[in-house]
């Protein structure tokens, strides 16, 4: 996702987001360890994902 669609996005939808982007993780974890993930950078696209989300949390909202 680009970061300019994310600063966009109010502290709820951002959480809700966040939220929905760690199940994301999860399941591509999952995935990895039954050796059924076609894409294995897919983990690191979504982690970056997430740190960019709680960045903008952080850095907008937590002040």
């Amino acid at each position: 996702m680009e970061i300019k669609e994310l600063k966009n996005k109010s502290l709820a939808e951002l959480q809700k987001l966040l939220a929905q982007t760690r199940d994301r993780l999860r399941e591509a974890r999952f995935k990895d360890a039954a050796k059924q993930l076609k894409n294995v950078r897919a983990v690191r696209v979504i982690k970056k994902d997430i740190a960019q989300i709680l960045t903008l949390i952080n850095s907008h909202y937590g002040q």
